[in-house]
């Protein structure tokens, strides 16, 4: 049977916004960065329930880097494991990739939750974004940043600098659902007490969690979850591998950065962030080429754990790429005795 295109087609011709210069990365790489997602995943799964975390995080971390290598790719980490972990792979400045390509940003988190791999606890996951090179915010040595996230409906109207219940009652409104429909993900830490009172107070639900802010912040985007917003403060890396994973998803992510001390704070002042800035999506990341891709290591709201069966093991993943809004879901299965190498 013969192709039928008719004389006004378009079908043939690219759309402009989706074609991709020499320069940028190929459309592809999403589709390539979650192998090392997956790599990290089932490198990790060994450990989980075993309660050692650094183990755990230090499998995920030499699965990565090992599978990054062979990326066609240029990358340079810029949110990395970095000083906070004092880890010396995948630390901030060091190149990955095959070093052939597009010159890119990278973040990465080979679990995001040691601690909940470790006690064999929902929601961790191996993650990992791309972007053009010189496009992610630098947070110079902040750790934590004060979050708002929330999905396309409320995206406009809500405002971190708004007291917690006015945002609530714009989320519910734009949502059209009742307060007491309106599910708020929250860190379970000592300082988000009056955080948590306040939601609470405004008649909002609130759903702890003990780590694992990306697959919360995620949830809260996405339909059918359950969730409808994560706040509090987390981690400011998170933050900028949550922006990545918006640019494709919809939603926002607003942020304000959160020293911990008069040393980050003096610091960030040095580099000269303005500490009452409301950073939004497009400050955290500010290209719209941006490439996520994360892995379960446990059952979550998000993916499904790593699963082994007879000789196989089985992995969910998901990956996105914002130029054209694509979100793809990855079920793969993998020969176990292929990754004997990560076995314990």
């Amino acid at each position: 049977m013969g192709t039928f295109v008719t004389e006004n087609s378009n079908f043939t011709h690219l759309s402009p916004r989706l074609s991709v210069s020499e320069a940028e990365p190929d459309r592809n790489l999403a589709l390539e960065l979650v192998r090392a997602t997956e790599a990290a995943a089932i490198a990790s799964s060994p450990w989980v329930g075993f309660g050692d975390k650094n183990a755990a995080d230090g499998a995920a971390v030499d699965a990565m880097r090992g599978l990054l290598s062979t990326v066609n790719f240029n990358g340079v980490v810029v949110i990395g494991e970095g000083e906070k972990d004092e880890a010396p792979m995948l630390f901030n400045g060091e190149k990955v990739g095959s070093g052939q390509g597009a010159e890119c940003d990278v973040a990465v988190d080979p679990i995001d939750g040691t601690r909940l791999t470790a006690l064999g606890l929902n929601n961790a996951l191996s993650v990992l974004a791309v972007a053009d090179r010189g496009t992610m915010f630098d947070p110079s040595a902040v750790f934590y940043m004060e979050k708002l996230v929330t999905g396309p409906e409320a995206a406009e109207l809500v405002d971190l600098r708004l007291p917690v219940k006015q945002n609530l009652h714009l989320m519910a409104k734009a949502k059209g659902k009742k307060m007491s429909q309106i599910t708020v993900t929250v860190l379970d830490r000592p300082r988000h007490e009056k955080l948590i009172s306040e939601i609470r107070e405004a008649g909002a639900r609130v759903k702890l969690i003990m780590d694992g802010d990306v697959a919360a912040a995620i949830a809260a985007t996405r339909e059918g979850t359950g969730v409808d917003a994560l706040m509090g403060v987390g981690g400011t890396p998170e933050g900028i591998v949550t922006a990545c994973a918006i640019k494709s998803l919809g939603g926002v992510i607003q942020g304000r950065l959160w020293p911990t001390d008069e040393a980050e704070r003096e610091a960030a002042l040095a580099a000269g962030h303005d500490l009452d800035r409301v950073l939004t999506t497009n400050d955290l990341v500010t290209s719209d080429n941006c490439y996520f891709a994360a892995t379960g290591i446990t059952d979550g709201d998000l993916l499904r754990g790593v699963r082994y069966k007879n000789n196989r093991i089985h992995t969910q993943s998901i990956v996105m790429r914002s130029k054209s809004g694509t979100i793809r879901f990855v079920e793969g299965e993998h020969q176990q005795d292929k990754w004997e190498a990560y076995t314990r």
